[in-house]
């Protein structure tokens, strides 16, 4: 049994010696080892949305607005006012409507208003807007109680019919293009005036600079609202002067914050 033990002791110190990594007899298991493929992570930034690129959607952005026939009534051009919902619903989340969580709303319809280059009409007639033609309209504001306000408050100015007025409200609406990173934006971020107003010439190639106008809330700090201008046949024209001017105080600070949908 010396003998045999003294064998193995040797055997074992040969194997030592020559790195071999087997006993005699066995063979080695063979062992595959998965290729490790790292995945791409999006890298954090803080780039201004204006240098994002949009992502392409099918669109009528860069064709004729529609068209419409001129308003003989006096005022200079149109607003069209679309509200940032996530701003509205920061102070006013008992607006089931509107702000209720898992709504999502970003731009959304706050009116169509005639304006002039200095002021703007307003309460032109107590002529109420039928249910019937509300009801040819769903959806077209957040919150069904704007119908009304509106249409008092700024129809009346227009000197179309109410089915005329909201037509004219959805077709502007319908036409103009939402950037891809202002549609329903998951975190807040901030942004600066000019960048949102390139991202919405990206978007919308026959719109010009001087055709929007950027409002914010709380001192400067959140965006509230984007005035889009057009002529009274419907075109992209120049905001006058006042909108760009109450634009440019409310917006006060080098940039602002854009909150994110609920």
């Amino acid at each position: 049994m010396t003998r045999n033990y003294l064998l193995l002791l040797s055997a074992i110190f040969a194997l030592f010696l020559c790195g071999c990594s087997t006993l005699p007899g066995n063979v080695a298991p063979t062992y595959t080892i998965p290729a490790v493929t790292d995945t791409p992570v999006a890298a954090t930034t803080n780039t201004p949305v204006a240098s994002l690129t949009d992502t392409p959607v099918p669109s009528i952005a860069g064709k004729s607005w529609p068209t419409v026939l001129p308003s003989t009534a006096k005022f200079d051009y149109y607003v069209l006012a679309l509200s940032w919902a996530p701003n509205y619903c920061s102070t006013n989340s008992g607006d089931a409507q509107e702000c209720s969580l898992g709504k999502k709303y970003a731009f959304v319809l706050h009116g169509l208003w005639p304006q002039n280059n200095k002021g703007y009409p307003s309460n032109c007639s107590n002529d109420s807007i039928p249910a019937s033609v509300m009801d040819q309209f769903p959806n077209l504001y957040p919150n069904d109680t704007l119908f009304g306000h509106e249409w008092i408050s700024h129809g009346t100015c227009s000197g179309l019919s109410p089915v005329d007025y909201l037509t004219l409200t959805s077709e502007l609406k319908a036409h103009l293009q939402i950037p891809a990173a202002y549609r329903a934006p998951a975190n807040p971020f901030r942004v600066t005036a000019d960048s949102l107003k390139q991202a919405f010439l990206r978007a919308n190639r026959t719109l010009t600079a001087a055709s929007l106008a950027v409002n914010c809330s709380g001192s400067g700090r959140y965006l509230s609202e984007l005035y889009v201008c057009f002529s009274k046949d419907g075109q992209p024209a120049a905001c006058g002067a006042d909108v760009n001017k109450d634009a440019l105080k409310s917006c006060s600070s080098t940039n602002f914050t854009v909150r994110s949908v609920r």
